[in-house]
């Protein structure tokens, strides 16, 4: 079958590497399909171009896959008019972490004719397979389908617990060019950097967290290797960022990891998603001999109670800790902060503030975002039993419009009240970070004039 797999346009200059897409795409291309991409992320065609390409061409399958975020909800919205308005109209697919917890919502406000539900490698094939037999579909576990206005759910599937048999993306069908000039944290410009998957899902339950899947499978070493390798080779690309949920999923999956790291001479810097209850001196050594130069920590609160009603399995001890040892082993942490979960409080958003201003390494800018509880998370079915949001109609079309700002208000401050408390806080960190940009930018010139610094290549 011939598939066009849509990538929308995020609005940005450069792009995050559409992984789904590429991963779907490896199994089919294997499975004999016939795969074309639509790049609207890179050429930012408007929707019309994507009716006229659709009226011009023919695919038996367009398929879109997007997260649960208020604007690819609403791209979403703009492509599935697009479609839909082809005179040609393959058959619509849906994918990803926003359809699939609400798949009868999505489907009758796209029109889409099926979405796949949580991980679709091994769905997707047996769907095409159904789709070009013309068997009914109520056979395929892992989709939903809508026939006029009744939509069908079916069995969900169990994902794929060898994630070492899935193919690489399928990175020749993308214009690697583009994707490789995102940037990093210790990133310099010449680096060619590339998002990898060490794993997929993640031990730990926080509330506000959204998974079909239980549990972590980790991918074998040498497969990670083997895809840096080919990364490498291929595409020059010099810094990874394993960008999965929990790379550090424990303390002997990370170790192993690292040791091979260093036995294959990867040559590469590298970064991950990292949990601090692992983030203990001995393991950040080795990780930073095996390359490793930013740790992204979701630490979101910095208060016993807070923390303990969002499930993080974490202390403000253990935290405090943890990105000190992070520190000392010369690796930047990343400080993810959320506000207004159950529990939150002026004092508590000052608590976070004054963290990020203690351990700031100036290797990225931290700003602090309102929680929110996205289809599928606890959080999310917490606020519907509160009568503080009432479907996910609700939360699309009426709460969740922007995600730094309020959408559903778990905390006794009015919302104006949070919205203020949060500015301030906002305010003081952003202040913080420039004023500490300043002050080396004034350094560098110092040095410049003073101590003729023949290295310094202009202001950037």
């Amino acid at each position: 079958m011939n598939v066009l797999f849509v990538i929308y346009d995020n609005g940005s200059y450069t792009h995050w590497f559409p992984h789904g897409a590429a991963y779907l795409a490896a199994i089919l291309k294997k499975n004999g399909h016939h795969i074309t991409i639509y790049n609207q992320d890179i050429h930012h065609y408007p929707e019309q171009h994507l009716t006229n390409y659709l009226d011009n061409n023919d695919f038996d399958i367009v398929a879109i896959g997007i997260i649960s975020g208020y604007y690819q909800y609403r791209k979403l919205l703009l492509l599935a008019d697009a479609i839909n308005n082809s005179k040609k109209r393959p058959v619509f697919i849906l994918g990803g972490h926003g359809p699939s917890p609400e798949p009868e919502f999505f489907l009758k406000k796209t029109n889409a004719d099926i979405a796949c539900i949580g991980e679709a490698e091994d769905t997707i094939v047996e769907l095409l397979q159904s789709l070009e037999a013309r068997t009914p579909l109520n056979a395929v576990d892992g989709i939903a389908y809508r026939e006029g206005t009744k939509v069908t759910i079916n069995k969900r599937r169990m994902p794929v617990q060898d994630i070492d048999t899935i193919p690489f993306p399928a990175y020749e069908l993308f214009p690697i060019d583009h994707y490789r000039l995102i940037r990093f944290v210790h990133a310099s410009d010449t680096d060619f950097v590339f998002p990898v998957l060490s794993g997929r899902g993640c031990t730990f339950k926080c509330s506000f967290c959204y998974r079909l899947e239980d549990g972590f499978r980790a991918r074998s070493a040498e497969s990670i290797i083997e895809e840096v390798n080919l990364l490498k080779s291929n595409y020059n690309i010099n810094y990874i960022y394993f960008f999965d949920e929990l790379l550090m999923s424990s303390e002997k999956h990370t170790v192993e990891l690292c040791e091979a790291f260093i036995r294959a001479n990867l040559n590469v810097r590298w970064s991950c998603n990292g949990r601090l209850n692992y983030a203990k001196p001995a393991l950040l050594k080795l990780m930073k001999r095996a390359g490793c130069v930013f740790i992204n920590y979701g630490i979101e609160s910095v208060d016993d109670i807070v923390l303990k009603n969002m499930r993080k399995a974490l202390t403000v001890k253990i935290i405090e800790k943890g990105i000190q040892s992070t520190l000392d082993a010369g690796i930047s942490p990343g400080f993810n902060m959320i506000f207004g979960n159950i529990g939150d409080t002026r004092e508590t958003l000052d608590k976070a503030v004054q963290f990020l201003l203690k351990y700031d390494d100036g290797a990225q800018l931290r700003t602090i975002r309102p929680v929110t509880p996205y289809p599928g998370a606890p959080l999310y079915y917490d606020a519907i039993s509160k009568g503080l949001l009432k479907d996910v109609e609700d939360f699309y079309e009426n709460k969740h419009v922007n995600s730094d700002l309020l959408s559903v208000n778990f905390t006794e401050l009015s919302d104006d009240d949070f919205h203020v408390a949060l500015m301030e806080a906002n305010s003081k960190l952003l202040e913080n970070y420039y004023k500490n940009k300043l002050s080396l930018m004034l350094q560098q010139t110092r040095d410049l004039y003073v101590n003729k610094n023949i290295t310094f290549r202009g202001y950037r």
